[in-house]
């Protein structure tokens, strides 16, 4: 399977995955958390689906010719997904705190994705 192909079907997983959260923030969370838990755990939700337009965008990117950086940006998009909305998700439904301590490990994977998807996009490979 091509990168760009990964990239989109892991966008769309994570997109499906995203929504799920929201819907069981909404329906099964808000009657058993309090508000500023609910708020964390759909904030979680909310990060998450953004990253995954941004790894089908890298993916479409990818298809035309980008490169190694747009591989990379990809690649901080889902480990940020995965740590920052992961450890939201996860301080939200246990209510243990620490967790909220890794969330900035995620936030930095997300702007250091972002820095180098705009990367990407001027090296030669994405010029074709």
């Amino acid at each position: 399977m091509n990168a760009d192909r990964i990239m989109i079907t892991v966008g769309a997983v994570s997109a499906m995955v995203a929504v799920g959260a929201g819907a069981f923030g909404a329906h099964f969370l808000r009657d058993r958390l309090s508000e500023d838990l609910v708020t964390v755990f759909e904030t979680g939700a909310r990060y998450q689906m953004y990253h995954a337009f941004a790894l089908v965008l890298v993916g479409m990117i990818m298809s035309r010719g980008a490169g190694a950086p747009a591989i990379w940006a990809g690649w901080l998009f889902i480990l940020g997904s995965i740590i920052f909305s992961g450890s939201l998700y996860a301080l939200a439904i246990t209510g243990t705190r620490w967790w909220g301590a890794i969330t900035p490990i995620g936030g930095i994977c997300f702007i250091t994705g972002w820095a180098v998807f705009a990367w990407s996009i001027w090296t030669p490979e994405a010029t074709h």
